[in-house]
C-alpha cells in the first residue's frame, strides 16, 4: 500500500482517482503529477514501483501544499477573516453561509437542522 504525505492510497485504484484522496490534490493537480513523475495514470496503486511511489511523493513534496500545511493554512486564513471583524468573518463565526447564499428558506447546511420555537399554549 502506497503511503504518500501521511495518505494511505486505496488498494487497486487507478493512481489518477488514487492521488485525489490526499487533501489539497483534484483530478487536475493529480494528472499533472503524474505526468511529471512520468508515471500511467492508467496504472493501478498495487502495480507501482518504489521508484514510482518515490517519484511522486517527492514531486509533491516539493511543489504541491497539501495535508495539514493546506489545512492549516485555510483555518488561519478564517481566523483571520474572524479577528479582523470582516463581514465573511462575522458569517463564519455564526455559522451563516458565507458566500451570499440566501438563508431565509435554505442555507441548512450551515445552520444545521432546524430548531422548534415554543410556540403559545392553546386555552381549553
Amino acid at each position: 500500500m502506497a503511503r504518500i504525505s501521511g495518505v494511505d492510497l486505496p488498494k487497486n485504484k487507478r493512481m489518477e482517482v488514487a492521488l485525489t484522496y490526499i487533501y489539497g490534490i483534484g483530478q487536475t493537480k493529480a494528472k499533472q503529477i503524474l505526468k511529471n513523475a512520468s508515471v500511467s495514470p492508467d496504472t493501478r496503486t498495487d502495480e507501482l514501483a518504489d521508484s514510482e511511489i518515490s517519484a511522486i511523493r517527492n514531486i509533491i513534496d516539493k511543489d504541491h501544499r497539501v495535508e495539514g500545511d493546506l489545512r492549516r493554512d485555510v483555518s488561519m486564513s478564517i481566523k483571520r477573516l474572524m479577528d479582523i471583524g470582516a463581514y465573511r468573518g462575522l458569517r463564519h463565526r455564526k455559522g451563516l453561509p458565507v458566500r451570499g447564499q440566501r438563508t431565509h428558506t435554505n442555507g441548512r447546511t450551515r445552520k444545521g437542522p432546524r430548531r422548534a420555537i415554543a410556540g403559545k399554549k392553546k386555552a381549553i
